[in-house]
């Protein structure tokens, strides 16, 4: 099976107090260019591009909501783990 067939993803909670401002956005949308396939955020069935900063600010990511990250080729997965990582760490704000 074609490692792009089937996306992958993880939920993660959103910790620190501002939640997903500016400079967290930023952090995500760095780890996710690196990407070999688009890396989306969803919240509340809506996804996002995860490379955009723009598109990020769009959820609303509040601190105590939930985000799921998707990657869509299982390539990514290390890019993956590190934007979970990123977030459980509350952007080490």
């Amino acid at each position: 099976m074609h490692n792009a067939a089937k996306p992958l993803s993880r939920e993660v909670l959103i910790h620190n107090e501002l939640g997903l401002h500016a400079r967290p956005a930023a952090q995500i949308a760095k780890l996710a260019k690196n990407a070999t396939a688009k890396v989306w955020l969803v919240k509340d069935n809506e996804a996002v591009d995860a490379s955009s900063i723009i598109d990020i600010l769009t959820i609303v990511g509040i601190a105590g909501s939930t985000v799921t990250v998707k990657i869509e080729d299982r390539s990514d997965v290390d890019i993956l783990n590190s934007i979970v990582k990123l977030v459980e760490k509350g952007f080490e704000e």
